[in-house]
């Protein structure tokens, strides 16, 4: 990460890794998160407001730190750059509930076994992002016109979501999943939250091992699409980073607050493809435009309000008939 300029010295990621470790011990071991539960959508909707209300009080503290040593101006780009990376991050982590919601259901486990899931999926995705985003730091540093591929990338992935947006992935004919059953043995039975089960001396994993598998394959595709879109903000190590934990740290909580309310926001997706759409061109036309952060935040915002705000009035429209 060298190769690339960051505000952060090394006390400062050790002191952020720290506090995401601390917070993850704390859900897993203090709040519950190792008990099998449903959670309701009170406790997700405290839950998504904790984590939504941390990422902006880091944002404030970055800005305070940044503003007292390297001046406002910085202070003020950098707050800004990471505002805008958590909103991608937050809106592109919606598509990841619809994925999720589809494959819980593909495999009908039930609520209270999905939180525990989602642990292992949250911590399986931390390491990837943090690998991930480290590679992609190097490559950009190392081969700036890298950034025209991924902005080609984004560009396509767009057009492909806004094209395919209504068909739904098949969960029972994945590859990974195809794979796994050939090669690992598989318990059909119900074994409540178990991974692994034993049976006559025999080491089985069982069907919610097969949904973990999934879930985080599910996540590494995903992470594909919104770290190249986040370079498009930012190319600092730091501000990439951060605003990627906090999405995937509060993925959980929004999934359960939308678990039952999925179905209304069904023209989300189009609003997501379109910032990818966007994203892409930004990226592409950037030897002869630079677009300011501030108007990339703006649009994404309008693009994502827009069409929630659409969902919910065509869901009213078509449940008034």
């Amino acid at each position: 990460m060298n190769g690339l300029e960051t505000i952060a010295s090394g006390p400062i990621w050790a002191g952020f890794v720290g506090f995401v470790l601390v917070m993850l011990a704390l859900d897993l071991f203090v709040f519950g998160g190792n008990k099998a539960h449903k959670v309701s959508v009170k406790e997700a909707g405290i839950w998504s407001l904790v984590w939504v209300s941390l990422a902006l009080a880091f944002n404030a503290g970055l800005w305070w730190y940044l503003n007292g040593t390297v001046g406002s101006a910085i202070a003020d780009q950098k707050a800004l750059e990471f505002f805008s990376g958590y909103l991608i991050e937050k809106a592109l982590s919606v598509d990841n509930v619809f994925v999720f919601l589809l494959i819980f259901t593909a495999f009908q486990v039930p609520q209270q076994y999905q939180r525990r899931v989602l642990i292992y999926g949250v911590l399986g995705a931390i390491v990837m992002r943090a690998v991930m985003i480290s590679a992609g730091a190097w490559v950009v540093s190392e081969f700036s016109w890298v950034l025209y591929i991924f902005g080609a990338f984004l560009l396509y992935t767009g057009m492909r979501m806004l094209v395919a947006v209504d068909q739904e992935p098949d969960v029972a004919n994945n590859p990974v999943l195809k794979f796994a059953r050939r090669h690992l043995k598989v318990s059909d039975d119900d074994h409540g939250e178990k991974f692994f089960v034993t049976k006559s001396g025999v080491r089985y994993v069982t069907p919610l091992f097969l949904v973990l598998i999934l879930i985080e394959v599910t996540d590494l595709v995903f992470a594909v699409d919104s770290i190249p879109a986040i370079f498009a903000i930012t190319t600092d190590p730091f501000i990439v980073f951060t605003s990627n934990m906090f999405a995937i740290l509060g993925l959980r909580a929004l999934y359960f607050l939308l678990v039952d309310v999925a179905d209304r926001f069904h023209l989300l997706k189009y609003g997501l493809a379109m910032v990818l759409t966007f994203i892409g061109v930004k990226m592409l036309i950037m030897p002869w435009y630079h677009v300011p952060v501030q108007a990339s935040l703006t649009i994404v915002a309008v693009l994502i309000a827009g069409s929630c705000i659409a969902s919910l009035i065509v869901t009213r429209k078509d449940g008034g008939k």
